[in-house]
């Protein structure tokens, strides 16, 4: 029998890393241009009662970083999406797997649970505020249940879309229930899954705030709010970038999730 040899690419660091580094190259210096030009022209083209320009929204963040407004904040926001985006994405999968699996079940409750999605989720918020008061709980269950759907949708659909032939190989080699779900369903519709999250990300974020919008004395709604009353634009851009910072960072942990998750598709197959 002949031995087989692995040949090792000795590869430069460009090699491996280039066409990223590429990319993100590209996006700081798109980023860059669009301040630039938004600073040169903020005052001969625009109105920066209503625009404000960047080294004003700069200015504001280092302001808040010195007293602790921006960090206080910050850090009751991003508990409040944390806490509601795990606790809705944890509910959603778990419901959609449960009742994709259960067919005649899940086609009862179908549209009433489209109904429930339906409802806008700002209007939830008044009746939240009386269920639960206005405090941080408040905040998580309005963003667990923007995320709820969207995951468990997402999921329903991974489970639903599971190929057929895999089941009734699984079957014919003996295998039950527990095994066509552990090594079939549950592998087949992860991709479905880390949809539902990733596009739960940013409703996350919206639940917690319009929370925050309604009824708050602290975190980053507030600070949108306080600054919106007193004309403050620097501040309410600033509060929207951080906003934005906080919804990369978890984007960025759901993609190492979603390339850990697919490592065991082929390659061609890889997202």
């Amino acid at each position: 029998m002949t031995a087989i040899q692995t040949v090792r690419l000795d590869r430069s660091w460009w090699g491996r890393h280039g066409g990223t580094a590429t990319v993100w190259s590209l996006r700081a210096l798109l980023v860059v241009a669009l301040l630039v030009v938004w600073e040169l022209t903020a005052e001969r083209w625009f109105d920066i009662t209503f625009t404000s320009r960047p080294s004003d929204i700069w200015t504001r963040l280092v302001q808040w970083h010195q007293d602790g407004t921006l960090w206080s904040n910050t850090w009751i926001t991003v508990q409040e999406v944390v806490y509601g985006f795990l606790l809705g994405a944890a509910a959603g999968a778990l419901t959609g797997f449960v009742l994709a699996s259960a067919r005649a079940l899940y086609q009862v409750l179908d549209p009433f649970i489209m109904a429930l999605y339906a409802i806008p989720k700002v209007a939830l918020a008044p009746l939240f505020i009386v269920w639960f008061g206005i405090g941080m709980s408040m905040k998580v269950l309005l963003a667990a249940a923007t995320v709820f759907f969207l995951v468990f949708l997402n999921t329903a659909a991974g489970v639903r879309e599971v190929d057929r032939g895999l089941i009734d190989a699984v079957r014919l080699m003996g295998g039950g229930r527990r095994e066509i779900m552990v090594k079939v369903v549950v592998p087949s519709s992860m991709t479905g899954l880390l949809t539902g999250l990733k596009v739960a990300i940013p409703y996350a974020l919206i639940g917690a705030v319009i929370g925050e919008l309604v009824a708050s004395n602290r975190g980053l709604g507030y600070l949108i709010n306080d600054a919106a009353a007193q004309f403050d634009t620097a501040g309410v851009f600033a509060t929207l970038v951080v906003l934005s910072v906080i919804a990369a960072l978890l984007n960025l942990v759901v993609g190492l999730l979603d390339r850990r998750a697919s490592r065991w598709k082929p390659l061609g197959e890889e997202r």
